[in-house]
């Protein structure tokens, strides 16, 4: 069975949207990736929001009540989660600033949490799958993703076209309601957020068809991305602006694109640094030889001395990855593994036992 979305946020059911807004808070703050590190702290943080999300939706709420499943998506559209390499990036749609604005009362970027209607769009992430050459060397990749974008047909206003928006009679547009409790003790008065308007000040009396008054739709859309060369396993670029739309015509989120580098069939990298394992045949480690190698950019000679000795190092200087941030690049390493042959001809045998007697090692 599903989790149940009051038990996810530690509150129950009846409880107000002040104190669940304060539970949210609470848990978002503390398991928030920028904040937590620990091993399953993204997913809870997600729970947390997907929960959230419904519970502070009326409509949603009273669905959930009564049937115990919601549709959290957008607009009733469905779930984040678009294949490709894409989603919503659930565990990062409320900054860490912001989480620290709802707590301390500012400071932080503008446009996070829903002010007069107005909510900053969900940040998205896109993971992108590139070789370590391609890492290595950086690049310029085209990305489609889906994401939130205005609707057309009501420009981001939620109301359909020739109608507006009209003032919430029962806060006057102020988008919080008092209450005062008079007791033996005197007059206590609380302000909450309203709930008719649930905070935007304004009602939307006929909501836009397209969105159902969300002020955005799902759209397709291309993105050039500029990769530079360095980026490694887990790198984040941040693509500002291009998440989804906020509703009500507010900012919208960013897009941030993961880099997932392949596995290469000859090269580990660390750090700046790749080493390659080169089999080299007995005779060559006893002659020398020069042999051809791969690089990241191509193949090149290398010299290998007599005598050399298994796991001897040769360093190709400035052969590695670029450095992500400065000039230059690390180097490459190739690892000696000498090749012992398993099977000999009689001939080689008896090559080698009148080398080994020569070197008096049959004693």
């Amino acid at each position: 069975m599903a989790k149940d979305l009051y038990e996810i946020l530690g509150v129950v059911r009846g409880v107000s949207d002040a104190d669940l807004k304060k539970a949210y808070r609470t848990l978002a703050r503390k398991y928030h990736p920028d904040v937590n590190k620990d091993a399953g702290a993204e997913e809870k943080f997600k729970e947390i929001q997907k929960a959230y999300t419904i519970l502070s939706d009326s409509q949603k709420r009273a669905q959930y009540d009564q049937f115990g499943v919601a549709d959290d998506s957008p607009g009733g559209q469905g779930g984040a989660g678009f294949g490709g390499g894409f989603s919503g990036f659930g565990g990062f749609s409320d900054s860490l600033e912001d989480i620290f604005d709802n707590f301390f009362g500012g400071g932080g970027r503008q446009g996070g949490g829903r002010q007069g209607g107005r909510s900053r769009g969900n940040d998205l992430r896109y993971d992108l799958e590139i070789t370590l050459e391609e890492a290595a060397a950086g690049l310029s990749r085209e990305i489609e993703i889906y994401h939130l974008a205005t609707c057309s047909r009501c420009t981001g206003s939620g109301a359909m076209p020739g109608s507006s928006k009209v003032t919430c009679s029962q806060c006057k547009g102020a988008g919080q309601v008092q209450h005062v409790q008079r007791t033996m003790l005197g007059s206590f008065s609380q302000v909450t957020t309203c709930p008719t308007c649930r905070g935007t000040g304004t009602i939307i009396k006929d909501p836009c068809l397209l969105c159902q008054g969300k002020g955005v739709e799902r759209k397709k859309k291309k993105i050039q991305i500029d990769i530079p060369a360095g980026v490694s396993q887990g790198t984040r670029l941040r693509v500002s602006g291009e998440g989804d739309a906020g509703e009500g015509g507010g900012p919208a989120g960013d897009l941030f694109v993961v880099i997932v580098v392949k596995r290469h069939k000859h090269f580990i990298r660390e750090e700046d640094d790749i080493y390659l394992e080169l089999d080299l045949p007995i005779t060559k480690a006893i002659l020398g030889a020069e042999v051809e190698v791969p690089t990241l950019t191509g193949k090149t000679m290398l010299k290998i001395p007599a005598g050399t000795q298994p796991g001897a190092k040769f360093r190709l200087k400035g052969k590695g990855v670029t450095h992500l941030r400065g000039y230059g690049a690390g180097d490459q390493f190739v690892v000696v593994k000498v090749v012992v042959p398993h099977n000999l001809s009689g001939k080689e045998k008896k090559l080698i036992t009148d080398w080994a007697e020569l070197r008096g090692e049959l004693k």
